[in-house]
């Protein structure tokens, strides 16, 4: 009875630890189209009525973009902090280290969790409830040029405090189900905040990332070492008996964990395969709001479906040779295999391995060009009107820099001069 209850608790588990991984992946590539440049051809998102919103910057992107190049690095980045971890928790007292682990990721977790905690208020209360909510701008000058502009109401007050309330309580407690809400609010701002160039970088990357993952489990004890050691919120936990976990609430519970990693690299390749959807879905009907969710995604689909086989057959393995196994020798070739497939059967290979976000990089370079030159014509025909006035454009040079920075004495000294030229020619 007592190995029928524990077997249903690790089922439990797995399915717990599954979905938990599933919903960051789907939240932060959603969040993720907010990030993409708005083609000339589409219209401007009208203004939300939500204090929430910061409308000001509808138009900037707010994503980093990763190249084939730091794709390629980013293996060997990751083998040596992996190892230096590894030598740190072996020859230093590890109590200290994760001190230190915890105090970085409390501050970064309140961040990441005022964020999330947002985001669930944008889309769960309406905009009727929020028309009383004051809106507070506080923006930093210099020489009348904007540096900075930060805008916020009490409902962000609010949920920082909350925030810091529970930073505070996981630092104290470092209760396990504190530690998934971090981990979540890091994989979802990670997922939306990081960015996949072309498709050529994610399979760079996960190839990578494929080979690293076998050689640190298998052949060494590195991983699984500092994953056990590592006492800070980059990992999802979930007990391996939940029933017994509740009823007995017993300090030295086992639990089954997932790491961040096996989230946010596959979460990344995901999201750019619902970009790349979105960017197909406007290149054939470019049709209302260019950042709305309303369109067809087959290969997000199947990207998603692919995770969760593969996440599926990583738990699958596991519970049958009873060991820890690397995520990402499954995961990898799921995303890729699912974003090769998906255009083979749509005959779209030669536009997947086209698409890059370069282009609208340069689209938006372009943007930038054309309105600097507009705003630039009336000061170039005034000057060219003063030229046929005074027809000495030189001087004009002169005296622009004389009125910021010169003494009016040197106008007299230099004036004369110009003409003597003028007539000995």
């Amino acid at each position: 009875m007592e190995s029928s209850t524990k077997e249903v608790g690790l089922y439990i588990a797995y399915g717990a630890i599954i979905t938990m991984a599933i919903a960051p992946i789907y939240v932060g590539s959603i969040a993720s189209i907010q990030g993409m440049k708005r083609p000339a051809n589409a219209p401007k998102p009208k203004k939300s009525g939500s204090p929430l919103e910061d409308s000001d910057d509808e138009d900037e992107s707010i994503s980093e973009s990763l190249t084939s190049g730091d794709a390629y690095m980013f293996p060997i980045i990751g083998s040596c902090v992996l190892f230096s971890m590894y030598l740190a928790f072996k020859f230093l007292d590890k109590e200290y280290i994760n001190y230190v682990l915890t105090a970085y990721f409390s501050v970064m977790g309140c961040a990441a969790v005022t964020k999330t905690f947002l985001m669930a208020v944008k889309k769960m209360t309406p905009i009727s409830c929020l028309k009383n909510v004051a809106k507070y701008k506080v923006t930093i000058s210099k020489r009348s040029k904007n540096i900075s502009r930060i805008s916020f109401t009490v409902i962000h007050g609010f949920l920082l405090v909350a925030s810091i309330a529970l930073t505070a309580y996981y630092s104290y407690t470092k209760n396990w189900i504190a530690s998934n809400i971090f981990g979540l609010s890091f994989s979802i701002n990670a997922i939306q905040l990081l960015s996949l160039d072309s498709f050529k970088t994610g399979m760079i990357l996960l190839s990578g990332l494929f080979f690293y993952d076998i050689f640190w489990v298998f052949y060494t004890p590195v991983m699984v070492s500092v994953a056990t050691n590592f006492d800070a919120p980059i990992k999802l936990l979930w007990p391996r008996d939940i029933l017994d976990y509740l009823f007995t609430q017993a300090s030295n519970s086992r639990f089954t964990m997932l790491g961040l990693g096996d989230i946010v690299i596959p979460g990344i390749f995901v999201a750019l395969c619902l970009r790349y959807d979105r960017h197909m879905s406007w290149k054939r009907n470019p049709v209302g709001q260019f950042k709305s969710t309303d369109f067809s995604k087959p290969y997000f689909t199947s990207a998603m479906i692919s995770y969760f086989l593969g996440l599926a057959t990583t738990m699958v393995v596991m519970h049958f040779f009873k060991a820890a196994q690397p995520a990402l020798l499954y995961l990898s070739p799921a995303c890729i295999l699912s974003a090769l497939i998906t255009a083979a059967v749509r005959g779209e290979i030669k536009e997947l391995f086209e698409y890059t976000t370069e282009e609208e990089e340069d689209n938006e370079k372009d943007k930038k060009k054309k309105k600097s030159k507009r705003l630039s014509k009336p000061v170039e025909e005034i000057e060219l009107e003063e030229d046929k006035e005074n027809r000495a454009p030189v001087e004009e040079i002169e005296l622009e820099e004389i009125e910021l920075d010169e003494e009016p004495e040197t106008v007299s000294a230099t004036t004369p001069k110009k003409k003597n030229r003028k007539n000995k020619k």
